[in-house]
């Protein structure tokens, strides 16, 4: 299935692991490798952790402890004043990230809640 919404083509993945009945929304998610995927929000869940579980690829190296920065994504500018602000720490991390924007979020820093459905992210660069 191709995702025209941009003017771009690309690949969209439909997470297997994604059941209508049991989601609370959806959002989606390009990969670095164009593919956009669309994922199961998961009230209490952070992004992170239904990206990992429904086989987006993307390094966790902290297990969600703000040590490291992988799981860093931008967020569509059009979402990002809905989320929840970053801490301090998530921010202290951001600072020190080549790849940062405006825009930037720790995916694992990010509960997913029902407002958030139609999310759009984009995974960032890998940064070394």
């Amino acid at each position: 299935m191709l995702d025209r919404g941009n003017n771009e083509e690309a690949e969209t993945s439909v997470s297997e692991a994604f059941d209508p009945a049991l989601a609370d929304g959806a959002f989606h998610v390009l990969d670095r490798g164009g593919v956009r995927h669309l994922l199961p929000g998961l009230n209490g869940f952070r992004l992170m952790e239904i990206m990992r579980e429904c086989g987006v690829e993307m390094p966790e190296n902290c297990g969600g402890s703000v040590a490291c920065g992988t799981c860093h994504v931008y967020v569509d500018p059009d979402w990002f004043a809905r989320l929840v602000p970053a801490r301090e720490d998530e921010e202290a991390m951001l600072d020190q990230l080549v790849h940062a924007r405006p825009n930037s979020r720790l995916s694992c820093q990010v509960l997913w809640e029902a407002a958030l459905d139609g999310l759009r992210l984009t995974l960032a660069p890998p940064e070394g």
